[in-house]
């Protein structure tokens, strides 16, 4: 891939910010490397909070674009997983999931979005759930990550102590899988642009 260095922003939960993870091995970081073997320069900014649900990102997300340098090449929107664990309502995800495309939309930003999984043991719930992110990367035409924690989920020697979050070798794995689907994203945006 070629062309000028892209700037993203990485916008999501602690799966974004790193949680227990060193600065450098944060998922921003780690996928800021992979990109610039092939975009030397790139830039993705960390802009992920712990313990956001697509309500409390909603409610920051106009502050974080207008704190912006510069407007993003493309923004990775990873939330969801939190709703999952409190057990939110998928109605009410997707009306904050819509809101906040909506407003990248607005802001000319285009978005990946990254999406999360329920297990299917839940049931109806976990299918309401698992719909989300599909049926609104479709209606908002954005690209769509299926499932961020691909290749992950399952494998006890990808977990910090906690046993939930990743560990830097995880968040390795996650970067290098989703990289095809960020550089899929930002020749779809330069072809728009040219």
């Amino acid at each position: 891939m070629s062309g000028p260095a892209p700037y993203l922003l990485a916008f999501g939960d602690s799966l974004t910010s790193g949680y227990g993870l060193a600065p450098d091995q944060a998922f921003p970081r780690q996928l800021q490397v992979l990109l610039a073997t092939r975009r030397p320069g790139s830039i993705v900014e960390n802009a992920g909070v712990s313990g956001d649900t697509t309500a409390s990102g909603r409610a920051r997300l106009p502050r974080a674009l207008t704190s912006l340098t510069r407007r993003p090449d493309l923004a990775i929107l990873a939330l969801g997983a939190n709703d999952l664990l409190r057990g939110v309502d998928p109605a009410r995800m997707r009306e904050n999931l819509d809101w906040m495309l909506g407003e990248f939309e607005r802001t000319g930003i285009p978005v990946l979005l990254a999406g999360m999984l329920a297990p299917i043991f839940l049931g109806g719930w976990a299918a309401r759930f698992n719909a989300v992110h599909p049926e609104l990367a479709k209606r908002h035409g954005a690209a769509l990550y299926p499932f961020l924690l691909d290749g992950v989920v399952g494998d006890p020697s990808l977990v910090l102590a906690d046993r939930i979050h990743p560990n830097a070798r995880a968040i390795g794995i996650v970067a290098g899988r989703i990289l095809p689907h960020v550089e899929a994203a930002l020749e779809r945006t330069s072809r728009r642009a040219a």
